[in-house]
């Protein structure tokens, strides 16, 4: 299924689109993996917004490491003890494929995020972060049997978390340094000195600490680290959670600073 306005891509003989050679790292917490339509009955209501389709363009890295066509919720076997449904990276991949952000190649998602998770939960040699590393070293491997060069390139990792870090001071004050720390970590350990980063400002948390864990977040000044401010966007009733809505004017705004920042 295509989004509408887009200009499919022809194919060529040495294109797999389950190969994919730009790709992209979606990580942090619920709001990454997306609550965008899920009900009070804790039930993805399955509205898949146009932004948000799949395309043959774009395949997710599941669980078990294998490339598959990207659909919604591309979280669902990764965030599996909560329920999933709309987040940014469809809107956001869509985009990029649409503007011509990836040329005539195929674009592949690394979902890692984990809702209700802090930022220490994500240190070196904890289990999320290690996952998240493995799983990015995977995704550059190509498909076995298509031959030696057929590997992606890792073109970013998009952070959306913090809210878990509003409820005290000490985890607000220790924000910055942690996230600065992550970035430096990831870098290294993929061998990736320059990877660019773009996290998202949060829009959500604890009234008593999120102004102080914003301000880390628009405070940090890294090269090839941007970032995109979420404030304002519509919540759920449960004032926690970006809406469906949201979610994909989000995607739009990674999409955005993407392009703008890191594509020639």
């Amino acid at each position: 299924m295509e989004i509408a306005g887009s200009t499919p891509k022809p194919e060529t003989p040495d294109r797999d689109p389950l190969c994919p050679k730009h790709i992209f790292i979606l990580s942090g917490q619920s709001n990454m993996a997306g609550r965008g339509g899920v009900t009070h009955h804790r039930r993805w209501d399955g509205v898949v917004p146009p932004q948000c389709r799949p395309s043959p363009d774009i395949s997710r890295l599941s669980a078990a490491l294998r490339w598959e066509p990207a659909r919604e919720p591309l979280h669902q076997d990764i965030d599996a003890k909560k329920v999933c449904g709309i987040g940014p990276g469809m809107a956001f991949a869509n985009a990029v494929v649409r503007r011509g952000g990836a040329g005539s190649e195929s674009v592949g998602l690394v979902p890692c995020a984990v809702g209700g998770t802090a930022i220490k939960e994500w240190a070196r040699r904890e289990h999320l972060y290690e996952n998240m590393v493995k799983r990015a070293r995977e995704s550059v491997k190509g498909r076995a049997g298509a031959g030696a060069g057929v590997g992606g390139e890792i073109k970013a990792l998009l952070w959306f978390q913090g809210e878990s870090d509003t409820s005290t001071k000490h985890d607000a004050d220790a924000y910055q340094a942690n996230m600065e720390r992550l970035i430096h970590n990831v870098r290294e350990d993929l061998g990736l000195p320059s990877l660019p980063v773009i996290q998202v400002a949060i829009a959500s948390g604890d009234a008593k600490y999120i102004e102080k864990v914003r301000e880390a977040q628009l405070r940090i000044n890294l090269p090839n680290v941007i970032c995109v401010d979420a404030k304002g966007l519509p919540l759920k009733e449960d004032h926690l959670h970006l809406t469906t809505e949201a979610q994909v004017r989000l995607g739009l705004m990674l999409a955005d600073a993407y392009l703008k920042n890191f594509v020639a």
